[in-house]
């Protein structure tokens, strides 16, 4: 029975977590995954510094985060070359996503995004009421033209592009990113998720500019900064719009280990760029155990390959369930015709050994299930 002390909103909502958690499938299987390879985390793990930084933090945990999450704030914006008020911190980017949401959409407005995309911003908008409309990717890649021709037709508040791309992995350069900025229907808000921006190419982010009301962008120290578990990620924008955030936000939601690691991480340059060097070995060399397999790896600008599966979403999902009963987690997209796909994270040379090793008999097994039903 649904509590009638709900609003409407809320009781016409279903109870949902948009990601299954590594840990609640190994609770179901009953054993621990040998080769975490599904939720794009970085199994090589923060800076040294990082973890030194946060370890010292610790005894002073009895104390709130500082609010406006200094000293990171100031030097983020310094590393970026732009004022701290064009920055806002807060608990990663799903955290920033759902204030962004709060502060634009209201029942009945419409927000663009693309089918297929990450589905926290769509659970974010269901969550305020909003309208959301979906346009289908264009070979692969988020469309950046029909986004912006949908935000219009639609009179849209928010229009979402993730570049590089999550789940697909492709990438659009920074002319064609500054297009889409450039065309924003007035009233509407470009809302660019740049998770992924470190492990992509020079020419793919547009130079920051700070007096653009038309843009927020997001980025995160999950991912390159493998603080996944650390919930600290940014937001960049005008101030105008950045200053907007401290209206709904939760001004003690990033903790005290959290900023001074992610401020550890964001200065230790030499290891970062040892990490962009572990990455791109790694997807290569998944990319190869893919084509060993008579699959195909699809270009990646990020963290993770998504793999063309060659066959429809039932097989893919059946390979999806066939590594993950051989101890191997990985994810796939969930809209067609992504979902032809899987997603194979970077990982430990030993965790791609025992993909190399476990993929094949997946594949056997997979097409032995579509062959029964």
């Amino acid at each position: 029975m649904t509590d009638t002390r709900l609003t409407p909103l809320a009781a016409s909502l279903p109870s949902t977590i948009p990601f299954v958690a590594p840990e609640r499938i190994e609770a179901e299987r009953g054993t621990a995954f040998a080769a975490r390879l599904g939720a794009n985390e970085l199994s090589f793990g923060p800076s040294p510094k990082a973890i030194t930084a946060m370890t010292d933090a610790l005894s002073g945990i009895w104390k709130y985060g500082v609010p406006e999450n200094e000293p990171l704030r100031t030097e983020l914006a310094t590393h970026l070359n732009i004022a701290a008020e064009a920055v806002t911190i807060g608990e990663g980017i799903d955290g920033l996503l759902g204030i962004l949401v709060r502060l634009y959409v209201g029942a009945g407005d419409a927000v663009v995004t693309s089918d297929g995309s990450y589905p926290t911003f769509n659970y974010h908008v269901a969550g305020a009421g909003g309208v959301l409309h979906k346009v289908p990717y264009k070979d692969d890649f988020e469309d950046p033209k029909a986004l912006i021709a949908k935000a219009s037709e639609v009179g849209a508040k928010l229009v979402y592009l993730s570049n590089p791309n999550n789940p697909m992995g492709s990438v659009h350069n920074a002319q064609t990113v500054q297009s889409m900025i450039d065309a924003v229907p007035e009233g509407c808000l470009l809302v660019l998720d740049e998770a992924y921006a470190e492990f992509a190419p020079d020419g793919t982010t547009p130079q920051i500019d700070t007096s653009d009301k038309r843009v927020i962008r997001f980025r995160t120290f999950s991912k390159a900064y493998g603080l996944a578990g650390a919930r600290i990620g940014y937001g960049i924008s005008h101030p105008e719009i950045i200053s907007g955030f401290d209206k709904t936000r939760n001004h003690f939601g990033v903790n005290r280990v959290a900023q001074a690691g992610a401020l550890a991480a964001l200065h230790d340059h030499d290891y970062l760029s040892e990490i962009l060097e572990k990455v791109d070995q790694s997807r290569a060399r998944i990319a190869k155990i893919a084509q060993n397999n008579g699959l195909i790896p699809l270009p990646s600008a990020t963290n993770f390959v998504t793999i063309d599966c060659g066959r429809d979403g039932d097989f893919a999902r059946a390979l999806l369930a066939a590594l993950s009963a051989r101890g191997v987690f990985v994810r796939m997209p969930g809209a067609a015709p992504l979902d032809r796909c899987i997603r194979i994270s970077v990982g430990l040379p030993l965790e791609l050994d025992i993909l190399s090793e476990c993929l094949p008999l997946a594949l056997q097994d997979a097409r032995d299930h579509i062959d029964k039903t």
